[in-house]
C-alpha cells in the first residue's frame, strides 16, 4: 500500500489519502471478478497482481504452447538473416543474394512484423528498403542488433551484395538465427511452466491460508483444556 501510495503521490504530485486508493481498489477488485474477464486482481504478499483466472488456464497454457512450437520455414529465416545482417536493404539484392524469388518470404515477415519498410532507396526506381523491427529482437531474444552473433567466414569488406565470393553466407546466417530462435522458443516454453506453476501456488496460498500455529493441532489444544478443568 505504501508504494502504490507513493506512487500516486509523485503522479498527481500531491498526497492521496489511503482510504481514497482502498477504495478504488474494492472497484478494481469486484470489477474483475465478473465472468467477462479471464483474469483478476489478486492480494498476494502484501500487494496486489493481475493473475488469470484457474478456469482459463490450462486454455491459455495450451495456446502459449502452440504459439512457441511455431517456426520459421527455411526460406523465411534465409530472407530475415539477410535482411538482419544487411539492412537496409532492397528485395531485389536479397533476390540476388538468395538466387530465388522472395516475394512471398517477405510478405509473410512483414505479417509477422519481423521487419519493416525503412524507406526508399535512391536507385533507379527507387525501391523500397527493408530492416527488421524490434519484435525481431524479441522473438530471437536479443537486446540490441549488436548482439547478432558474428559470422566467422564472412568479411563484409572483401564481399558485395550478390558476388560468388559469398555464395554461403545467407546459409550461415539463417544457421545462426536457426539456434537462436530454438534456444528463445525453449526459454519461452520453460517460463510459460514456471509461470503456470506460480500463479497456480500463489492463488491456492490465498484461497487457502495456513491455519493459525495455535490451531494446529486441535486434539492437543482439548486436552490441555481438560487438564485445566481437572
Amino acid at each position: 500500500m505504501d508504494e502504490i501510495r507513493q506512487t500516486l503521490s509523485e503522479m498527481f504530485e500531491a498526497e492521496v489519502p489511503e482510504e481514497d486508493i482502498l477504495g478504488a481498489l474494492e472497484v478494481l477488485l469486484a470489477k474483475y471478478e465478473a465472468e467477462e474477464y479471464s483474469f483478476q486482481i489478486y492480494k498476494i504478499g502484501g500487494g496486489y497482481q493481475f493473475l488469470t483466472k484457474p478456469a482459463y488456464q490450462s486454455s491459455l497454457s495450451i495456446f502459449l504452447k502452440q504459439k512457441s512450437k511455431k517456426r520459421l520455414s527455411t526460406s523465411a529465416l534465409e530472407t530475415v538473416a539477410i535482411i538482419a545482417y544487411k539492412q537496409p536493404i532492397t528485395k531485389t539484392e536479397i533476390e540476388q543474394i538468395r538466387g530465388v524469388n522472395c516475394d512471398y518470404a517477405i510478405q509473410k515477415l512483414l505479417e509477422k512484423e519481423l521487419v519493416e519498410i525503412k524507406g526508399k532507396s535512391d536507385g533507379v526506381g527507387r525501391p523500397i528498403l527493408y530492416g527488421t523491427s524490434n519484435k525481431f529482437m524479441e522473438y530471437f531474444g536479443i537486446n540490441s542488433m549488436a548482439d547478432l552473433p558474428t559470422l566467422k567466414d564472412y568479411i563484409t569488406s572483401t564481399n558485395t551484395i550478390g558476388e560468388e565470393s559469398d555464395p554461403d553466407f545467407h546459409n550461415q546466417a539463417a544457421e545462426q538465427l536457426a539456434e537462436m530462435e530454438e534456444k528463445n522458443l525453449v526459454d519461452e516454453a520453460n517460463l510459460i511452466e514456471e509461470s503456470e506453476d506460480s500463479s497456480t501456488d500463489e492463488i491456492s496460498a490465498t484461497n487457502n491460508p495456513e491455519p493459525d500455529q495455535e490451531n494446529e493441532n486441535p486434539e492437543q489444544s482439548n486436552d490441555e483444556e481438560s487438564n485445566r478443568g481437572e
